[in-house]
């Protein structure tokens, strides 16, 4: 499915490129970049032999961990543009979970042809547009990942289009195959879309996400606000239904994101997590929510981030040497190097 939208996008752009147009010199570049990021994860009490997390990426304890080691190409030639995306570690296996052997440690793979500065079309596997947080480290405040985060889309493999409104407004749309796919066999379609806008000065910024299949549909809404010169804040809220062969199934999450930065070396974000789970699906649990404090000290290319969580339930669904609580705690460290 990937080889097929990439090979067609590209002959079709090819043809229109090249009706009515004077040969011109074409530019081109190249830019490769790059990331590794490790951490340590210690619980605060003893787990009874368990990691006592039920968010992506830091399932483990009293350990240190390789995140991923990342690379990244990006290529554009006149009016296309396309950009290889590989990771390797435990981070991008849980990213492409539904994935097998070399597709695993594709984290994107795009062609775009712009046909104007108003209109782009792009093909290929690409991250979600859905919530705040994303996949790479370098892109997160904190190194954890909400629950939001964790149960919706990490990725899409399809089509879409984004559209320049004019001013600060901009909309994408686009068709894809089910979330965290990177081939899937069957005629059932998603539709995704967005809509994004901003205040002037771009110190307030909203984003209206949506996904619609056969089995999920879910809304998103972001907001960003930057309240001064060094604090910012930012919210990211989520509603998704999903049907499953027990009936249909609902959860929500917010998280509420407060940035605070001495410097630009050396910053704090506390995340408030909130994720409502009353039904059979995702995990079934009832009610969580934790509270996340972390750190950024930034060492030129090395970044460190120091980090401490608190998460609680309405059930007893965290574990100890002598039963299960309904809270549990951990530290860790993370060190985060770009090239």
């Amino acid at each position: 499915m990937l080889k097929k939208i990439l090979v067609s996008c590209a002959s079709l752009c090819a043809m229109l490129n090249g009706f009515g147009q004077k040969a011109e010199p074409i530019k081109s570049t190249t830019t490769i970049t790059g990331y590794i990021d490790g951490y340590f994860r210690a619980l605060t009490k003893d787990g009874g032999g368990t990691h006592n997390n039920f968010t992506s990426f830091t399932n483990s304890y009293n350990s240190f961990n390789l995140g991923m080691a990342s690379i990244k190409v990006d290529q554009t030639y006149g009016k296309f543009s396309s950009a290889l995306d590989i990771g390797v570690g435990k981070r991008v296996d849980e990213f492409s979970y539904n994935d097998k052997d070399l597709l695993t440690n594709i984290k994107q793979v795009t062609l775009s042809y712009a046909f104007s500065k108003n209109l782009k079309l792009t093909a290929g596997k690409f991250s979600t547009h859905i919530g705040y947080e994303l996949l790479d480290a370098t892109s997160n405040r904190n190194y954890s990942m909400s629950y939001g985060f964790s149960y919706g889309p990490f990725f899409h493999t399809g089509l879409k289009a984004d559209i320049s409104l004019g001013g600060k407004s901009a909309m994408m749309v686009g068709v894809v195959d089910p979330t965290d796919y990177s081939t899937f066999n069957s005629n059932p379609k998603y539709l995704i879309a967005q809509f994004s806008s901003a205040s002037s000065n771009d110190k307030i910024k909203g984003f209206f996400n949506f996904l619609h299949g056969d089995i999920t549909t879910q809304y998103n809404l972001v907001l960003s606000a930057s309240l001064s010169s060094k604090i910012s804040a930012v919210f990211d809220g989520s509603i998704n239904q999903q049907k499953n062969p027990l009936g249909k199934s609902n959860w929500s999450s917010q998280a509420f994101y407060l940035n605070y930065d001495f410097s630009e070396k050396i910053g704090l974000t506390l995340r408030e997590d909130f994720f409502n789970d009353r039904q059979n699906n995702p995990i079934g649990i009832g009610n969580l929510n934790a509270t996340t404090l972390s750190g950024k000290f930034k060492l030129n290319k090395l970044t460190l981030i120091p980090e401490f969580r608190i998460d609680n339930s309405t059930a007893p669904v965290f574990n100890t040497k002598t039963g299960t609580v309904s809270s549990a705690s951990n530290f860790l460290v993370a060190a985060v190097y770009t090239f």
